[in-house]
């Protein structure tokens, strides 16, 4: 059905439903990871009835509002342009206005600038309303077979050998399902390193094109999948990668702890490393530090 000049309102199968003017607010939208269909009426009507509707990619948001036969005109906020589109979005909200942000990829906001807009919107004391929606970390999660009842998403791993094998030691005895977002092309690199710093024989799953036409879940030991794709090659599309809690729960080695410590002085400096594994181990950060002296000297040495 064609939309009137004008009119705020969405089409779901042959009716148009009017949307109501919102309150001015930030609208974080949930938008589909693949199936259009995945979208919910309370983020069409958000959609429909905002004032200014923002988003990464255009091209891909204009699909999504023409199958709904929502008629409005789409800002560019991504992260080329976020200087300048960011002041302009906030002095809409300043103004009254309501900003619907759609969110590409699902939620939460990974590798996206919205993220620095909603701290924007928060510090200036505006408000910040979640439409939620379509998530690859739970649409992953969900179907796994892995643990759900503790879980803790650790984004993209480091592109460097090294910086990747250094994040994965500091989740080595993390007691909750891991889950990671993974580029096709890294799969099989990233899945040789968690095997071998996390054990091969933990239980995982790779999860890709979800909600796609080619959606697939392979699950197996890590060994398993990294040998799978290392012999298979890169898979298409988007890849979502959850692995199982640590096999046992007994208390952290002293030698694990002094793994960690070097593992987080790769990524920041020794007082902050100490810090972290005293939230991380319950230890004592002085000892901590101190301890990380001594392993940084004696590797020096070395």
């Amino acid at each position: 059905m064609d939309n009137p000049r004008g009119e705020k309102s969405f089409v779901v199968g042959s009716a148009r439903i009017g949307a109501a003017p919102l309150e001015p607010a930030l609208y974080l939208v949930a938008t589909p990871i693949g199936n259009l269909g995945d979208i919910t009426l309370r983020a069409l009507e958000v959609l429909a009835g905002a004032d200014i509707v923002a988003c990464e990619d255009t091209r891909v948001s204009r699909v999504l509002l023409a199958r709904y036969g929502i008629g409005q005109n789409l800002t560019a906020y991504h992260e080329h342009n976020a200087e300048k589109a960011g002041p302009r979005l906030l002095a809409a909200l300043e103004a009254g206005q309501s900003v619907a942000l759609i969110s590409d990829a699902g939620t939460p906001l990974v590798s996206d600038p919205g993220y620095r807009l909603v701290d924007q919107v928060i510090e200036k004391g505006l408000r910040v309303v979640p439409i939620p929606g379509p998530s690859a970390v739970l649409a992953a999660l969900s179907a796994s077979g892995l643990p759900t009842d503790a879980f803790l998403f650790a984004g993209f791993l480091p592109v460097k050998d090294g910086q990747r094998r250094a994040r994965l030691e500091t989740f080595r005895q993390t007691p909750a399902t891991l889950v990671f977002f993974e580029s096709p092309r890294r799969l099989d690199d990233s899945l040789a390193a968690m095997a071998e710093v996390l054990g091969g024989a933990r239980q995982a799953c790779v999860a890709r094109e979800l909600t796609k036409t080619f959606e697939e879940l392979r699950r197996g030991a890590l060994s398993d999948l990294a040998a799978h794709y290392a012999d298979s090659g890169a898979p298409k599309g988007e890849v979502v990668v959850c692995v199982a809690p640590p096999l046992d729960e007994e208390e952290t080695s002293a030698e694990d702890v002094d793994r960690l410590l070097m593992a987080l002085s790769k990524e920041m400096s020794a007082s902050k490393a100490a810090g972290e594994a005293a939230r991380m181990t319950g230890g004592r950060k002085s000892e901590l530090y101190q301890r990380l002296l001594h392993l940084k000297a004696k590797s020096d040495a070395e």
